[in-house]
Order: C-alpha cells, then structure tokens, then sequence
C-alpha cells in the first residue's frame, strides 16, 4: 500500500513538472531568426509589399483588354407595318418589312498589336516598379534587424560592465571593512553604480523597441518577449573596387530598368498614335424582307456596304506629336536615373569605406588598450597604487571605447545596407 501511494506522489510530481515545464516552453522556444529567415518573413506578409504586388496582376489583366477585338454590332429594323385587311381577311402585320443588319470595325494598322504591346511593357515597367519598392523596404526592414543587432550587443556590453563593477564593489567592500580606504571613497563607487543600471535599463528600451519596429515590417504579431534575431555583428574589409559596384547597379537596379523600359513604351505609344490615325472602315452586310413588292421574287433581298470615316480634320495630330515629345522626356529621365544610380553607389561606397577605416583601428589596437588600461587601473586601485579618479576614469574610457565601437559597427552595416540598396542587390551580407 505504500509502494501505491510513493509511486501515485511520484506520478503526480512529474505531471506537475511537465506542466510547468509546458507552461514555460513557449518563452524559449522562439528560435532566433537569422537575416534570411526575417526577409523570406517579410516578402511573404508584408501587407504594403502584397498590395502593390497586386498592381503587377492588374496590369497583367489589361494585356487581355488592349488585345480585344471590337465587338460586331447588330441592328434590327422594321417598316411599313399597317393593320388593314389583305385579300378579303383581315391580317395584321402582312405589309411589315423587316431587315436585321451586322456591321464591324476592322482595325488597320497593327492597332491591336500595338496595344497589346503597349499594354505588356507597362506590366515589365510595373514589375520593375514593385521591385524597387521591394528594394527600399528591404533597406528599411536591414536597418531595423542591424538595430535590433546592436541593442542585443549593447545589453550584453552594459551587462558584462555591471557585473565586473559589481565585483569591484564586492572588493572595495571588503577594503572598507579593512579600513584600505575611506567611506567616501566608497560611497563614491558605489553610487556610480546607478549609471551601470541605467544603461541597462536604456539598452532594454532600444532593443525592445527595435524589435517591435522589425515586428511591424514582418507582420508578425509574436509578443516581443519571445522575439529575437540573431546574426554577426562585426565588419569585413574586403570592398571591391568602385567600377564593380557601379557596373553592378547598372545591371540590376529596378528603377534605372524602369526608366529604359518607359522609353520602350514612349516609342511604342507614338507608333500606336501614328497607326490611330490611320482610317479604320466599318464593313456592314443585311438582309430584307419586304413583302409590299409587286414581283413576289423581290420580298427578300441582301445587301453590303463600307463605312470609310474621312480624315480630313483628326488625323490624330495631337497625340502623335505628344508621344514624340514623351520620348524625348522619358530619355532624359533615364540619364536623370542612370546619375542617381552613380550618385547612390559612390555616396554608399565613401560611408562604407570611412567605416571600414575607422573601425579597424578600434579592432586591432583600442579595444584591447581600452580593456587592458581598465584592468590594470583597476588592479591598482585595489592595492592602493591608483588614485580613486584614476579608476573613475578608467572605467569611464572602457564604456566610452566600446560604445563607440559598437555604434561604429551598426554605422557600418548600416551603410552596408545602403550601399546594396544603391546597387539593388546584396552585394555585402
């Protein structure tokens, strides 16, 4: 009976332990999502991207209305309908003649080719459109994730500093009671203390807020808490050449593809206005029926005819000599994007480049003087070899060098970002 009642409390123990361990799972569970995962995240739910994906299917839709045909038109008619007796019997409707008639409008000229084809490169235009809505969105949705990355480093950092200064305290603590140094003394490191935690507390606020910003351009209604991303957060040096990032942007930027694929549309708007003006004849054929002929064998008869409009005023003058002036525009806009695009590249290029210098300093040299400066003023100062704003400022310079270095790393991946933005495709991961 006791072996009973053991094995039930153990039973019952390990189903309170999975229980709990069930009710904590979903606040680790959330795998952190790399750089790739939050972009496939973002170009399947990002709302504003699916919208305007939607204005590709609506111009996809137009191509079946340019290429329509016009419709036939059909015609009924009736005449000379009398209600009067015929052969002795009264017999309404005998003398009605009646003829239905279809007439159509041939188009000449490649009209609907043309508007077809019209039609088509206004799609390849809004594709490249929507691409570089992707493009800036996707510059957007990289700052906040680098962002997102600093804050994370920024905590761990604030973090790290709070704990090895609360070991200096835990020592200078037990110097006090050695009577090594004053009460002032370490009243004075221990208030400093409160800087430690607010740096903490406003490093939680960044990243937090970081976070509900890449939340937002994901569409993901995850609660923050169990959000998180994850990726390296360092520089490389290797930067091609200049010429490779401009030839590069040159082949795959959307709105410069845009722009060419506008003046391929002007040119095909001026061939479809010059063909507009163009006469277009209406070919029409009926038939007749009218008993009220003496001859019997004339009752029913058919008919042709050819309706030719005279373009003597509308030649379409207007619209041929609009498209004209069109090409013109949209050629100077595609030198005016091509400009853009060096002007992107090359800014892009100098911000990464400067970062690039600046920062390699602080990885081979500052940070470890920095470290190696707090650590042996700090030594001191516990053996009473350093003044108490020796060790102040020792610990200040430490903060200061390694904020600095991460601030320069997000500055760096930013202009990453930027420079792949300029180029219109990943040319830094």
């Amino acid at each position: 009976m006791r072996n009973s009642k053991s094995n039930y409390r153990a039973a019952c123990a390990r189903a309170v332990s999975l229980l709990l361990l069930g009710a904590n799972l979903p606040a680790w569970a959330q795998q952190a999502l790399t750089w790739d995962q939050v972009k496939a995240k973002f170009e399947a739910a990002n709302p504003a991207l699916k919208a305007d994906a939607d204005n590709v299917d609506e111009m996809k839709a137009e191509e079946i209305t340019a290429f329509l045909r016009p419709n036939p038109q059909f015609t009924f008619s009736t005449d000379g309908t009398q209600l009067a007796p015929y052969r002795g019997v009264w017999e309404p409707l005998a003398g009605t003649q009646w003829q239905p008639n279809v007439s159509y409008l041939h188009e000449r000229d490649h009209k609907r080719e043309l508007r077809l084809e019209s039609a088509q490169e206004g799609t390849r235009i809004t594709e490249s459109q929507h691409e570089d809505l992707d493009r800036n969105m996707v510059f957007s949705l990289r700052t906040a994730f680098v962002a997102t990355l600093q804050a994370k480093f920024v905590l761990d950092l604030a973090k790290a500093d709070l704990d090895y200064y609360d070991k200096i305290i835990a020592i200078s603590h037990d110097r006090l009671k050695a009577g090594d140094i004053a009460q002032i003394d370490f009243d004075r490191i221990e208030l400093l203390r409160v800087q430690y935690e607010s740096e903490i507390e406003t490093a939680i606020v960044n990243l937090r807020t970081a976070k509900i910003q890449l939340l937002q351009l994901i569409d993901d209604r995850t609660p923050v808490d169990q959000f998180d991303v994850t990726g390296p957060f360092d520089f490389s040096d290797n930067l091609q050449p200049l010429e490779a990032y401009r030839d590069a942007a040159l082949a795959a930027r959307p709105d410069l593809a845009a722009a060419l694929e506008t003046i391929q549309q002007s040119e095909t708007n001026h061939k479809l206005a010059i063909s507009n003006g163009s006469t277009d004849p209406t070919w029409s054929a009926w038939y007749t029926n009218n008993p009220s002929f003496n001859n019997p064998y004339d009752e029913n008869t058919l008919g042709l005819s050819v309706s030719v409009p005279l373009r003597v005023f509308d030649r379409n003058q207007g619209e041929k000599k609009r498209t004209l002036i069109d090409i013109d525009r949209s050629q100077q806009a595609s030198e005016a994007a091509r400009a853009q695009v060096f002007s992107d590249v090359d800014t892009a290029y100098e911000l990464v480049r400067s970062n690039i210098a600046l920062l390699k300093p602080y990885k081979e040299k500052y940070n470890d003087e920095a470290l190696r400066v707090r650590d042996t003023v700090s030594y001191a100062y516990m053996h009473g070899g350093a003044s108490l704003m020796d060790f102040l400022n020792a610990q200040s310079d430490y903060r200061q060098v390694q904020l600095a270095y991460a601030q320069l790393l997000g500055a760096y991946l930013t202009a990453a970002g930027q420079l792949n933005l300029a180029v219109g495709r990943e040319v830094i991961p």
